[in-house]
């Protein structure tokens, strides 16, 4: 019985992998049209106050629709000299150009 189980979910496995490859981040231009949407939406969602100032590192990682890593800095905008910090944003796109904001991180 065990073996069998073990044996199904070998086969399991195997079939996900084969569908969904080694399903790792890729590097992608940041100056796509697309990843500058999606960093402008997250820094929206993320705070409405805060303002994109550049993209400095945007990744793609395949999945059913597209998973998009983006590093990035933002300033508050209601602050005149306010400086520029950055954060990464995970950002999913599900294959129709709708966009969900997973995470917004500050980074050192």
């Amino acid at each position: 019985m065990a073996s069998c189980f073990l044996l199904l979910f070998s086969l399991f496995l195997l079939a996900a992998t084969a569908a969904y490859g080694d399903r790792q981040w890729e590097p992608i231009s940041t100056r796509d049209p697309l990843v500058r949407e999606m960093a402008e939406f997250a820094v929206y969602a993320y705070h409405p106050g805060l303002k994109l100032v550049s993209i400095l590192k945007a990744e793609r990682e395949i999945v059913p629709g597209h998973n998009y890593r983006l590093r990035l800095t933002a300033k508050d905008s209601k602050v005149r000299r306010a400086p520029p910090k950055k954060y990464v944003a995970d950002v999913y796109e599900n294959g129709q150009h709708n966009f969900t904001l997973r995470s917004f991180t500050p980074i050192p």
